[in-house]
């Protein structure tokens, strides 16, 4: 696996939180095989994602978001785009993009809250390294398969 990149695109916005899951992920998949890029929102990551997998350098994107209600839109909406824009993103350029984006309906800002959120994003982490393991090793048997 020592050829294999991963890049990981993390949300700014409650970081003390998103990066969690980059911690997570790396108790799996090496730091050393990962670029791990910042972007200020949810909102921003589509497009990254996009960019860093038409590069061809990476085997797989992973984003890490947390968007929450702030009283001012509809946090849904943003969830909802941000979603399709990164399935889109994996579809466009062929590259297995997966999102840690979490949209809690109940959130409050306590400490209690956040040291939730924080243990349940290193879960989600390990789970998109599995998931990004997964789908390389499927993949890898339909080339096989097909070469055969």
């Amino acid at each position: 696996m020592t050829h294999t990149r991963f890049t990981f695109v993390k949300a700014q916005w409650h970081a003390d939180i998103v990066d969690r899951a980059l911690d997570g992920f790396t108790e799996i998949i090496p730091a050393a095989q990962v670029d791990v890029f910042d972007v200020p929102g949810a909102f921003e990551m589509p497009l990254m994602a996009r960019d860093l997998a038409a590069t061809g350098r990476y085997d797989a994107v992973v984003c890490a978001a947390f968007v929450v209600d702030g009283g001012i839109y509809r946090h849904d909406f943003v969830a909802q785009s941000v979603v399709d824009g990164l399935m889109r993103a994996g579809l466009d350029t062929g590259v297995p993009v997966l999102s840690v984006s979490l949209t809690p309906h109940h959130y409050q800002e306590t400490d209690h809250h956040n040291e939730i959120y924080r243990s349940h994003f290193v879960t989600k982490g390990r789970e998109a390294a599995q998931a990004a393991l997964g789908i390389l090793k499927t993949r890898q048997s339909l080339s096989a398969r097909n070469a055969a």
